[in-house]
C-alpha cells in the first residue's frame, strides 16, 4: 500500500492496491442470497408459456383443463391480463413491447409470451404450463438474415446511423494499396450463470419487486411506467446479482409476476429457465460488415469505410452499432461508417458486452492485419502510423489515448520483435503456429447518479448509493473510493447497494457504473469530511450528506473519453482435423484509475476469455422451417470451456488524466474487444488463410485449405 498524509493524520491509500470481495464470504458459503432464493410467505410461483408458432395470431388457449389441475391458481393470457402501457419514454427510450406481456393475439417470433400459469408450487406450474394447449392462426415467417437484404435501413441507436466526411470513392481510388472485405459473426447469447429471476408483493399499498437486474432505478422507473404506478409507490431490490452482460433489464418475467402478484394479491416469483432465456433475455444480433481501407505505400490511410448491418424484431428497434469502432479508432481523408437493421421475424436483440464494439472490432482489426499484410507493415507499426491526433468524427480532443503504450509494452512481454511476419511457417508437431494482435477501445462515460454517506456515532461510516455489482466487483470497489475519500480503512466502511429507494444512479451497463457511482460517492464523502473537520461531534442518528452529480455531467462532453487496450493472442491449428487451439493471450489495457488490481484483472480475463469463446465456439443456429434454434441450451450453444483457455494475462499501463473528475475509465466491456479479431489474425498468421466468418469452427479450418 502507499501511504498519503491528509489532514492531521496519515492512511493508507485503499484504491489501486488488491482487496477480495466485502461480500465473498457470504457468496461462498451460500449467505448470499439470489433473488430466485429469498422466501417469502404464501409465495406462488409463475410458469411463463412462450409460443411455438413463429408468426401468427393466437387463436384460443384452453385454460379450463388446466385450472382443475392441483394447485393452479390462475392463467394469465391476452384476454383476461390487465392493460399496460408501452407509450413513454423510460431510461434507455421506448420499452421493448416483449416485456408488455399478454396485450394482444399478435405472435411475432417463436418464443413469444403468451401465457403464464401461476400455482401453489413451481412443480405444478410447470407441469400445468407444458400442458397448456394454444392454437394459433399461423402466417409464414421470414428469419433469413444477409447482406444483400433489400428492406434494410439505417437506424440511429446511442450514436448516429451514418457518418461521412470527404469523397470515399475518389480516396480509395488514389490509394497504393485498398483492401475491401466482408466479415459476419453469427447470433451470440449472454446466458450469465444466474437465471433471471423476480418476486412480486404488495405490502400496504406499495409494489416491491426482488429481482435479478443491472439497475433498480431503471427496472423501478419502467414498471411504475408501465403499470401507471406513482414513482414512489415501486421498489425494486437487487442485492446479488449472478451476471448480467446487459441483458437483465426490464422483461416480460418481471412484468408478469407484477401482474399475477396484482391479481392474486399474494407473492408471486417467476424465474425463466435457460432455454426460456434463449428467447426472452435478449441477444447479439448476427451482423454482416463491409470494411474497405486505402492506404498510401507507407500505410498511412486515405480512406475507410466500414458499414454493417444488424437484425432486430419486428417489434422493437434494435441496432448492433458494429461500425462504431471506427469512429474512435483511426482516422482517414475520407471516413464513412453506417449501422443498417432488418426487421424479421425474431426476438428483440440487446445490449450484450461491448455492443456494437466486440463484432465490430473483429471486422476493422481483421481488415487492418490485411492491409498490414498487403502494404508489408508490421501490425503494431502499421496502427503507430494511423493513430489520430483527434476523435476522426468528432474532431473533439482525446482527453487521454495510451493505447500505442499498450501496443509497445504488450509486444515486449509477448516477445512479437522475434515474430516471423510470412505465415505458415512455424510449426511444433503437427501443429501450425501463429501470433496476431488487435486494438481495442471502449468508451468512459458516466451517467447522472446520487449518493448518501452517513458518519455514524461509533466511528464508522454508511454509504448508500443504488449500485449494481453483477459480479464485478462493484460493491468492493466503491468501498475503497469511499475509504479514500473519508481518509479511513475499508473496514470501517459499509456499503448499501441494489435498492431503488436508495435514489436514483447509474445502471451497470456501458462499463459506466463504477464511474459514475464512485463520482457521486466521492462528492459526498468529500463534504461529509469536511463537515466532520469542525469537530462538532457525531450525534446519535450520525450525520448524512448527499450529492447528486447530474449537473456535473455535462462537463465530460468536451472530450473524447475511451479506454484503449492492445490484445495478443498465440495459437496452434491442427491441419488435418481442422482444430484451432490458443495457447497464450495477452490484454495491456490503458483504462484510467485501476481501483481494485484483483477485482479488474478477473474483468480483463474475463472478457478476453469470452473473446475466444466468440472467436471459436459460439453460435446460435435457427432452423428456418420453425424460426426457432436447433439447441437452445448450453449442450447445443457451444462456449469456451476449461480446456479451451490457455494461459491469459492481463495487465495495464499508467493512464492518468488529470482533468477527469474521476479519473475511472470502466474496464467491464473493453476486455472483449479486439480478443476474436487477435485470435482470427493469429490464425491466418498459422495457416496463411483468412478466416471472415466467426466462429472459426473446425469444419471451416478444413474447407479453407492453407498450409499442409
Amino acid at each position: 500500500m502507499t501511504t498519503a498524509t491528509t489532514g492531521t493524520r496519515a492512511v493508507k491509500a485503499s484504491v489501486g492496491t488488491a482487496h477480495t470481495r466485502v461480500e465473498g464470504r457470504d457468496k461462498v458459503t451460500g449467505t448470499a442470497r439470489y433473488a430466485g432464493e429469498i422466501p417469502f410467505a404464501e409465495l406462488a410461483h409463475g410458469w411463463l408459456v412462450l409460443s411455438t408458432a413463429a408468426r401468427g395470431r393466437i387463436r384460443s388457449i384452453e385454460t379450463a383443463p388446466v385450472l382443475a389441475m392441483p394447485g393452479v391458481l390462475t392463467v394469465l393470457h391476452n384476454e383476461n391480463a390487465p392493460p399496460l402501457d408501452t407509450d413513454y419514454m423510460g431510461m434507455l427510450g421506448k420499452p421493448d413491447p416483449t416485456a408488455a406481456v399478454f396485450q394482444h393475439d399478435r405472435v411475432p417470433h417463436v418464443g413469444w409470451p403468451v401465457a403464464l400459469v401461476v400455482a401453489e408450487t413451481s412443480e405444478q406450474a410447470r407441469e400445468a404450463a407444458e400442458v397448456l394447449a394454444v392454437h394459433y392462426e399461423q402466417e409464414p415467417h421470414d428469419i433469413a438474415f444477409s447482406a444483400d437484404r433489400p428492406d434494410a435501413y439505417t437506424l440511429d441507436g446511442f450514436s448516429p446511423a451514418v457518418t461521412e466526411k470527404g469523397d470515399l470513392e475518389a480516396e480509395l481510388g488514389a490509394s497504393a494499396t485498398v483492401v475491401d472485405a466482408e466479415y459476419t459473426t453469427p447470433e451470440e447469447h449472454h446466458n450469465p450463470m444466474e437465471p433471471h429471476a423476480a418476486t412480486a408483493l404488495w405490502d400496504g399499498g406499495r409494489l416491491e419487486v426482488v429481482d435479478s437486474n443491472q439497475g433498480t432505478t431503471w427496472v423501478a422507473g419502467e414498471i411504475a411506467n408501465m403499470f401507471s404506478l406513482d414513482p414512489g409507490s415501486v421498489r425494486v431490490r437487487s442485492e446479488h446479482v449472478g451476471g448480467g452482460f446487459g441483458s437483465k433489464g426490464l422483461r416480460a418475467h418481471q412484468v408478469a409476476a407484477v401482474m399475477a402478484a396484482t391479481v392474486l394479491q399474494r407473492p408471486v416469483r417467476v424465474v425463466m429457465t435457460r432455454r426460456q432465456m434463449f428467447s426472452l433475455a435478449g441477444y447479439r444480433s448476427p451482423t454482416t460488415q463491409r470494411v474497405r481501407l486505402g492506404a498510401d505505400a507507407d500505410g498511412r490511410l486515405r480512406a475507410l469505410d466500414h458499414s454493417s448491418l444488424s437484425a432486430t424484431s419486428t417489434v422493437h428497434e434494435f441496432i448492433e452499432s458494429s461500425a462504431g469502432p471506427a469512429r474512435t479508432m483511426y482516422d482517414a481523408d475520407a471516413h464513412h461508417t453506417a449501422n443498417r437493421v432488418v426487421r424479421l421475424d425474431v426476438p428483440t436483440p440487446t445490449f450484450m458486452r461491448a455492443p456494437g464494439e466486440a463484432p465490430g472490432s473483429f471486422a476493422l482489426e481483421s481488415a487492418f492485419d490485411e492491409l498490414a499484410e498487403k502494404v508489408g507493415i508490421d501490425p503494431i507499426e502499421l496502427r503507430v502510423r494511423n493513430e489520430p491526433e483527434r476523435g476522426p468524427v468528432s474532431g473533439l480532443p482525446f482527453s487521454s489515448r495510451n493505447l500505442i503504450a499498450c501496443f509497445r509494452e504488450g509486444a515486449r512481454r509477448f516477445g512479437w520483435a522475434d515474430r516471423d511476419p510470412r505465415p505458415g511457417v512455424r510449426r511444433d508437431g503437427r501443429w501450425l503456429l501463429g501470433t496476431g494482435t488487435a486494438a481495442a477501445s471502449f468508451g468512459a462515460g458516466a451517467g447522472p447518479s446520487t449518493a448518501a454517506v452517513t458518519a455514524e456515532a461509533d466511528g464508522t461510516f454508511t454509504v448508500r448509493v443504488n449500485a449494481a455489482d453483477i459480479g464485478t466487483g462493484a460493491r468492493t470497489a466503491l468501498t475503497l473510493v469511499a475509504a479514500d475519500a473519508l481518509e479511513t480503512t475499508p473496514d470501517q466502511v459499509r456499503v448499501r447497494i441494489g435498492d431503488s429507494d436508495l435514489g436514483p444512479a447509474m445502471l451497470a451497463g456501458g462499463s459506466m457504473g463504477t464511474r459514475s457511482w464512485a463520482w457521486a460517492v466521492t462528492l459526498a464523502a468529500d463534504e461529509l469530511r469536511e463537515r466532520l473537520a469542525l469537530n462538532t461531534g457525531v450525534p446519535p442518528e450520525g450525520i448524512t450528506v448527499r450529492s447528486d452529480t447530474t449537473a456535473a455531467i455535462g462537463a465530460l462532453s468536451q472530450k473524447e473519453r475511451h479506454s484503449f487496450g492492445a490484445q495478443f493472442a498465440e495459437v496452434a491449428v491442427d491441419p488435418a482435423t481442422g482444430e484451432v487451439r490458443v495457447r497464450r493471450m495477452l490484454g495491456m489495457f490503458a483504462a484510467g484509475r485501476i481501483v481494485n488490481p484483483l477485482t479488474a484483472r478477473n474483468q480483463f480475463v474475463g472478457g478476453m476469455t469470452w473473446g475466444i469463446s466468440m472467436a471459436l465456439h459460439e453460435e446460435a443456429v435457427r432452423d428456418r422451417a420453425t424460426g426457432g434454434h436447433y439447441g437452445a441450451d448450453l449442450a447445443g450453444y457451444h462456449v469456451a470451456a476449461h480446456a479451451d483457455v490457455p494461459y491469459i494475462e492481463a495487465d495495464w499501463v499508467d493512464d492518468v488524466d488529470p482533468e477527469d473528475p474521476v479519473g475511472i475509465k470502466g474496464i467491464g466491456e473493453i476486455g472483449i474487444v479486439g480478443a476474436a479479431a487477435a485470435v482470427a489474425n493469429a490464425v491466418w498468421h498459422a495457416t496463411g488463410v483468412r478466416h471472415r466468418n466467426l466462429p472459426i469452427r473446425p469444419d471451416r479450418v478444413l474447407t479453407a485449405g492453407g498450409h499442409a
